[in-house]
């Protein structure tokens, strides 16, 4: 998946809008609904890695069977992990971000998430 890949499928998603917030840090971009963050990524920089959510227990699991998906860097290790993309199948990282959006929107109040659900 390449970072234009990333960036189109993590904007496809419902609500889904990119910002690249932090002045330090100004190659840094993340993609948010209804200004959560559910991704991180250095779209420039390769290895392409993004940062996502992940339940506790799932994202233990994925870092025993994958060695390209590590603890988040900068980031609470217990909820994100930083996934190196070109070293996973791309239906896996779809996966992925998938996952991490539907944490931080099932987060969201519940009249948020039904206006998210329509088409």
């Amino acid at each position: 998946m390449t970072a234009q890949r990333l960036r189109s499928f993590c904007l496809g998603l419902a609500g889904a809008a990119e910002d690249t917030p932090f002045p330090q840090a100004p190659g840094l971009t993340v993609f948010k609904v209804e200004g959560k963050i559910f991704a991180f990524c250095a779209l420039d920089e390769l290895p392409l890695t993004v940062s996502l959510k992940c339940d506790p227990e799932e994202a233990l699991r994925l870092r025993e069977a994958y060695p390209s998906i590590v603890p988040g860097w900068h980031l609470n290790k217990r909820h994100w992990n930083s996934v190196t993309v070109g070293e996973l199948p791309r239906r896996m990282v779809r996966e992925l971000i998938e996952d991490s959006y539907d944490l931080v929107v099932a987060g969201l109040p519940r009249a948020v998430r039904l206006r998210l659900d329509r088409p």
